[in-house]
């Protein structure tokens, strides 16, 4: 992979900080660690510039921030090394989430790996030193934050972050497995912390994948004794309002990433997890008399369904449909 490397002068290099009064001190190994923040894009916009000032505004700054961009063409590079951050830039043609990240994580100099996507907003100004905390333990080997639905979204959205995302934090290890089944794995990249040594100790992310590499690498944590942390007091802002189109090719690229980890699927209870969100979506629908949006839900379901189907059995469709059918495969 071809990747070419650019920094403003004075990048973001922040010594580290202690954490407010309020919150008391952060512990040792959270004040010791530098922070890298990598974060892949593609054009971006202009919220890339509040995204990486909020970073900076963290009561746990970031060491670095690495923005590996993919032929943006809005002035995502430019926005980037006027923040400070570093730019790494890699083709589209050799873009995968596994090997994006991977590469970035190599470039990196912190202890902690901060993982982020460029549409997801810290929620206040504790978020890295939350996650910092929650790795700071040295049983646990990938946490991840809450995402709370943009004030936009409409209520299905929200009920899904909520379902996802709940209030109270949780630690999850191989003794779940028989009550939580695939959830045990579940860790979102969307913002989630793991440190380098775990990183790299565990091999980093499968490659070439385009979904669930971070279901992946923690699954192989909770397999090898490690324990995936959620923090509902690390918060991002996160959302999306896809139409069932897009539905269907997010979950089509979730089916074909499972079918080619196929050591997960026995741990795949993907009709279970559906259902409850599907019963909690219904439920919400009828107290909030939204009756009209009942077709929108049986839509976007069975969009995902037929997907999540059609994407496990892939290898039977001709390369035409796998890319057509695809989300995030090159075209």
């Amino acid at each position: 992979m071809h990747t070419e490397i650019q920094q403003a002068p004075g990048g973001i290099r922040s010594p580290e900080a202690p954490g407010s009064e309020a919150a008391g001190p952060v512990p040792a190994a959270s004040v010791g660690d530098r922070v890298s923040v990598i974060i892949p894009t593609r054009n971006a916009g202009p919220d890339l510039e509040e995204l990486l000032s909020r970073l900076s505004r963290q009561t746990l700054p970031p060491y670095e921030i690495i923005v590996i961009d993919t032929e943006s063409t809005d002035g995502t590079p430019e926005r980037a090394i006027r923040a400070g951050a570093r730019l790494l830039s890699i083709a589209r043609s050799e873009f995968d989430h596994g090997g994006a990240r991977n590469r970035a994580a190599a470039e990196a100099s912190g202890c902690i790996l901060l993982f982020m996507t460029q549409d997801a907003m810290p929620a206040d100004e504790r978020l890295v030193e939350q996650l910092a905390r929650s790795v700071g333990d040295p049983g646990v080997g990938y946490a991840y934050a809450r995402q709370l639905a943009r004030p936009e979204a409409d209520l299905l959205e929200r009920m899904s972050r909520e379902h996802n995302y709940p209030a109270q934090s949780r630690l999850k290890s191989r003794e779940d497995l028989s009550e939580l089944g695939l959830k045990t794995f579940f860790c979102s990249n969307v913002c989630a912390a793991t440190r380098r040594e775990t990183f790299r100790t565990m091999g980093g992310f499968a490659e070439p994948t385009f979904f669930n590499e971070d279901l992946f690498l923690a699954g192989r944590m909770v397999l090898e004794g490690y324990r995936i942390a959620y923090n509902a007091e690390a918060q991002v802002v996160h959302s999306h309002a896809y139409t069932p189109g897009q539905q269907f090719k997010r979950f089509y690229d979730n089916g074909t990433s499972m079918a080619e980890q196929a050591w997960i699927l026995p741990y795949a209870g993907v009709g279970k997890e559906g259902s409850s969100l599907v019963k909690a979506q219904l439920k919400a629908l009828a107290q909030e008399g939204q009756w009209g949006k009942m077709p929108r839900l049986v839509a976007d379901n069975a969009a995902k369904l037929i997907g999540y189907k059609l994407g496990i059995h892939h290898r039977r469709l001709p390369e035409r449909l796998r890319r057509a059918f695809s989300m995030y495969r090159p075209g």
